[in-house]
């Protein structure tokens, strides 16, 4: 079931509002349990048999963080290793059902290329939808746990904060200190006409961007990047269209969907993180990434760059975390070498913006005019682009075609 479906809008969607604020008349409680399982039905229509997948994820995080939580002051050595036991288990569930088939293929890769010759084959291992997202909630919720910001353990609305609908599938990722409180208001199970219509209104445009704009631009960017799979070798224009068709296509689609789960929420009174930010005005990369995907910037952030030492250990250590969590943060992205591709160029990206800065703080250079800005803006959308080009490509080779198509060494024509 997706957002821009009818049986969301005119079926799923008027029952679970219905039912919330009907149950809501009478029992707080109640509401937030119905929530909780129009959520787990919600992702059950995709497919009934990752439903247990999603429940016993859920109850082995809540338990490990009720554990975490109450336990005492004495005995920190035993919780921080139930930690790292139970970030192990969590990344490993995520390892297997999102990379299994990537380790597996480059495995065979290299065996029958440059080993013995013989095949490594194993059955193709089917992605249960969103796992990368729940995962990563549950992952911050034990973390928070650790450092005891997590003050509430519900667990109908724990059940709630992880499947809640409208960020289960795409995000934002979100924060338990987040949601938390606002699920355990009594207010939010009552009516808000207020919030209904400004939900409505921002649904209605998400989606309409998403329809309108996203999938049609989808129509010109697919057929470019499918020839070029094909064998067909992109000229000038032709590659450039394609890849700003795509790199808006995504921008449309990623935000529409953002916009749409904000939306909903306030259906039902709760506020998400804004995810967006007009990316795509930004003058350098380090702004590009405090206005794309906020909430898992702000993840990568706070719980991978920052563990590893942020920049708090000199210039060379800082550049080296910068890359490591770029290069994870493309991988999360997608199984996939391209995806490791689009990381890394962004981390070299983000290395050579910081060291810019630095370089004009030591001169004491000021700011440009609105010249400089239009170029720094320019620069970095066009490094952003060359950056989708592998991010869309199904592999290496019709990334590298694109790209030389996008400098002319494929020719050139205006016909």
């Amino acid at each position: 079931m997706i957002f821009n479906s009818y049986v969301f809008s005119f079926a799923f969607l008027p029952v679970v509002i219905a039912g919330f604020y009907g149950l809501g008349r009478y029992s707080h409680h109640l509401a937030t349990l119905w929530l909780a399982a129009a959520s787990l039905f919600f992702y059950g229509w995709w497919d009934a048999r990752f439903v247990g997948l999603l429940l016993g994820s859920i109850v082995f995080n809540y338990g490990a963080g009720y554990l975490i939580g109450h336990s005492q002051a004495s005995a920190q050595r035993r919780v921080k290793l139930l930690l790292i036991a139970s970030i192990i288990a969590n990344l490993s569930l995520l390892g297997y059902f999102k990379y299994a088939n990537f380790f597996v293929d480059n495995l065979h890769f290299l065996a029958e290329n440059f080993l013995t010759g013989s095949a490594i084959s194993m059955a193709k291992v089917f992605l249960p939808l969103g796992i990368s997202f729940f995962t990563f909630t549950q992952l911050a919720f034990l973390v928070d746990t650790y450092q005891g910001k997590v003050k509430e353990y519900n667990f109908v609305h724990y059940t709630l904060f992880v499947t809640y609908f409208p960020h289960l599938i795409a995000g934002p990722v979100l924060h338990h200190k987040e949601m938390m409180p606002q699920f355990a208001k009594h207010d939010t199970c009552r009516v808000n006409w207020d919030n209904i219509a400004i939900g409505l209104t921002i649904f209605i445009l998400g989606l309409g961007k998403k329809v309108l704009l996203a999938d049609s631009l989808g129509e010109y960017a697919t057929p470019i990047f499918e020839a070029v799979k094909a064998g067909g070798h992109p000229m000038l224009f032709e590659s450039w269209f394609g890849a700003l068709s795509y790199s808006l296509q995504l921008y449309f689609d990623f935000s529409a969907y953002s916009d749409m789960a904000i939306g909903l929420s306030l259906l039902f009174n709760v506020r998400l993180p804004i995810n967006f930010n007009s990316p795509y005005k930004s003058l350098s990369i380090i702004e590009f990434w405090r206005c794309w995907h906020m909430t898992l910037s702000r993840f990568l952030r706070d719980y991978l760059y920052i563990p590893l030492g942020g920049s708090h250990d000199g210039k060379i250590k800082r550049y080296v975390n910068l890359m490591i969590t770029m290069l994870l943060g493309g991988l999360w992205h997608g199984a996939g070498w391209t995806f490791v591709i689009w990381g890394g160029l962004h981390g070299v990206y983000l290395v050579i913006n910081h060291a810019w800065r630095g370089l004009k703080q030591r001169m004491g250079w000021q700011d440009g005019g609105s010249l400089a800005r239009f170029g720094a803006g320019l620069l970095t959308f066009l490094v952003v682009v060359v950056g989708w080009v592998f991010f869309r490509a199904d592999n290496f080779s019709v990334a590298t075609e694109m790209l030389s198509g996008m400098v002319g060494l494929n020719g050139c024509s205006f016909g």
